[in-house]
């Protein structure tokens, strides 16, 4: 929006006005990006501490304070006098989406049946989808309010912040939660409440019960536990899995897609409809997720995204090299923004069905319990690493690469899709308590499951623990 560029990018604006201007240097501007990729610098601390916060006061827990924070840091943005005031309140919503991105994808996958929870867990990604439009939507209306159309489009992110805030007092938390930290009335109570109070879930209680009662044996830090040779599977994926998401490309749809329809020479109100369009598609193609994640595994879906987004990213180049060349002074036509547009939907809705929601559900089914937070804390971290480093230096990318920046996404693609081939195994159909089985049968990891027996309790103490917990607990 003019109004916003004018007050806090002025620079910017300028050289959207020079008809001579580069089309791929407008945006290369290292206070814009700052603005932009702030949000990911507390969010990458806040997630390494959610692990902990977490552990003390449950999924539930957390999931309110993350709310709280979002929406302190929402009122900073749309009442913002200066660039420092914004960014100080983009730093706050980091810290709040570092809290909720931690606990919301694990609350889901411990409260999901085995069968369901592929499912389950890609609506993570499609309520992230459907907030996008949105947010897209609203930023189209509250451009044509005049000068506060930005504070209106900052604002409205209040919203939701309270949902997730007051929300998050009225459902219960996990029963893995509950019963890390000794509540197991409270967790049989939550795992009735899930799952029906007709279901027979005694025995999945005994089986969190004995795997809790296995990691307090243990007696470490799970941020120690989880960097044994014992758990190098789930670290590395862990962590790998959500970094690599960021070298898809969907930074260029999700935060550079208006910026790169102006770019191209489409209007403003062109370029916010264009992303809205990009961001139903995604949004959709997580439905073709939710169906199909659980009915042909999670493999699959990496696979077919991973050549039609290569498909995609070479298409954009040799499209940008054709119209705009290096000099990016060139008019792009009117037919080439239309398949620029088409190419982008295509390589958005691959992202939808296999990056965007596995990212979240694989390393959240692989992580045994008393690891979970702590991987999935290193997880999120490693994804706003890359997305702060991805999105601070893009502008200065395009500006330099040029058309290369879509080959260079696609290389990663390439690496990505090998290394899924490689080292993933799959995880359909698989209970969490029972997800240790994939790795006896892989090729790579299991050089590492032997070492685990040093550290099993026998089944009949397990059994003989879980029992009297739940006497003492009576």
């Amino acid at each position: 929006m003019e109004p916003f560029l004018k007050k806090f990018f002025p620079s910017v604006l300028l050289k959207m006005h020079d008809a001579r201007q580069n089309q791929y240097c407008i945006f290369d501007s290292q206070i814009l990006t700052a603005f932009t990729s702030s949000l990911y610098i507390t969010g990458l601390v806040s997630s390494l501490v959610a692990g902990r916060v977490t552990t003390a006061t449950g999924r539930k827990g957390i999931l309110i304070i993350g709310g709280a924070v979002f929406l302190l840091g929402t009122v900073l943005n749309a009442v913002a006098m200066d660039v420092k005031m914004l960014i100080f309140g983009r730093l706050l919503l980091g810290v709040g989406i570092g809290f909720t991105n931690q606990a919301a994808p694990i609350y889901l996958s411990e409260m999901a049946p085995p069968k369901w929870r592929g499912t389950l867990n890609t609506a993570f990604q499609l309520f992230i989808g459907a907030g996008v439009i949105l947010a897209a939507s609203i930023n189209l209306m509250a451009a044509h309010v005049g000068d506060i159309g930005w504070r209106v489009s900052l604002g409205c992110a209040a919203i939701p912040a309270a949902i997730m805030t007051v929300g998050a007092m009225f459902i219960p938390d996990t029963p893995s939660s509950l019963i890390q930290r000794g509540r197991v009335q409270e967790a049989r109570k939550s795992l009735n409440q899930v799952r029906g109070v007709d279901s027979d879930t005694e025995a999945e209680l005994n089986e969190m019960i004995s795997h809790n009662e296995a990691a307090k044996a243990d007696n470490r830090q799970p941020y120690k536990v989880i960097f044994e040779r014992r758990h190098r599977p789930q670290l590395v994926l862990a962590a790998a899995i959500p970094s690599f998401q960021q070298f898809t490309g969907i930074n260029v749809v999700a935060f550079y897609g208006p910026v790169m329809f102006r770019s191209i020479g489409i209007s403003s109100d062109g370029a916010l409809i264009a992303a809205i369009i990009l961001n139903v598609v995604n949004a959709t193609s997580t439905l073709v997720s939710t169906f199909a994640v659980d009915r042909f595994g999670r493999r699959l879906l990496f696979f077919e995204a991973g050549v039609q987004m290569i498909a995609c990213e070479v298409a954009l180049a040799s499209i940008l090299a054709s119209e705009l060349g290096t000099a990016g002074t060139a008019t792009f036509s009117q037919g080439a923004s239309i398949t620029v547009l088409v190419l982008m939907c295509g390589l958005s809705a691959a992202f939808g069905w296999s990056w965007g929601p596995l990212t979240w559900l694989v390393p959240g089914e692989i992580l045994p319990m008393e690891i979970r937070p702590a991987g999935q804390g290193i997880g999120i971290a490693c994804n706003f690493l890359f997305t702060f480093i991805l999105a601070q230096v893009f502008a200065t990318i395009l500006c330099h690469m040029k058309y290369g920046v879509f080959l260079f996404y696609a290389a990663w693609v390439f690496i990505m899709t090998v290394f899924v081939a490689l080292f993933v195994p799959e995880t359909k159909g698989i209970s969490l308590e029972s997800m240790d089985t994939i790795w006896q049968d892989h090729w790579f990891w299991n050089r590492y499951v032997d070492v685990e027996k040093k550290y099993t309790i026998p089944d009949e103490e397990l059994s003989y623990l879980a029992h009297q917990r739940i006497s003492l607990e009576s």
